[in-house]
Parts: C-alpha cells; sequence; structure tokens
C-alpha cells in the first residue's frame, strides 16, 4: 500500500482509506445555485469497533477517548475532492490526538505565597458576608 492509500494518525498504527465510510450532501450556506444543487459536503465516518487494521492498544485508547465510531466533515470548499481532503485532515487530527500518548502528572505542592494568598481570599469573603448581614438584636 502506498501512503496514499493509508492513515497514518501515529506511529505503528496505519488505516486503509477503504475502511472509511462516506456521505455526501450539499453543503450549507451561501454560494447560490451551485451551493444548492452540488453534493461537496463530505463526512467521513472511521468504524474505531470493527476495524480489523488497528492493534489491540490502539483500539483500547481510541475507545476510551472517542468512542465506537470517529467522524469528521468538511463542507466550506467549492469542491467534493478538497471538501474530502479536508475531512480526512480532520480525522487523522483526531485520532492522532487520541492515540498520543499522556505525560505523566508530576505532583506538585502549592507554594506557601500562594496558601497565603488563597486563605486571605478566603478571610475577606467572609468578612464580606458578615457585612452583607442584618444586624441582630444584640447589637
Amino acid at each position: 500500500m502506498s501512503d496514499s492509500d493509508v492513515l497514518r494518525p501515529a506511529p505503528g498504527v496505519t488505516i486503509p482509506l477503504t475502511e472509511l465510510e462516506w456521505r455526501y450532501s450539499t453543503a450549507g450556506g451561501p454560494g447560490g445555485q451551485h451551493a444548492n444543487t452540488s453534493q461537496t459536503r463530505a463526512d467521513v465516518r472511521f468504524d474505531v469497533a470493527s476495524s480489523p487494521s488497528l492493534s489491540e492498544w490502539a483500539r483500547a485508547r481510541l475507545l476510551a477517548k472517542l468512542g465506537t465510531s470517529v467522524e469528521a466533515g468538511a463542507g466550506e470548499r467549492r469542491s467534493q475532492a478538497r471538501n474530502r481532503e479536508l475531512a480526512v485532515e480532520r480525522l487523522t487530527a483526531r485520532l492522532t490526538v487520541a492515540l498520543a500518548p499522556e505525560r505523566p502528572r508530576r505532583p506538585t505542592r502549592p507554594t506557601l505565597a500562594s496558601k497565603r494568598r488563597r486563605l486571605e481570599a478566603k478571610r475577606r469573603q467572609g468578612d464580606q458576608k458578615r457585612q452583607r448581614r442584618a444586624p441582630g438584636p444584640d447589637s
């Protein structure tokens, strides 16, 4: 398979374009007769759950992040071919983001100054609320 026949959203992940489902419709918005009669909007759908080309780790990550299917669409351009390209680019971008490894969180502690600021803000908020109270019978 050549590079034009597959999507490569991440290293080691190859998705043949034959697994993508396409749907075409008229694009909304201005454009007059051309926009109303030409089916230039392109919507692409990739079925994650039943794809034979995904490895187990890639399928598990995509299912967790994006669900059983991923969709993207484009209808900004006058050409159906250009909208197809845009839709594939958007689908690839969504898959790439979902397949990117997560950076581990390094636990941090709040600084002494940030603790003081938080407590001072709480004290000011409490003072404001105290000022709003109606004077009681004692005062």
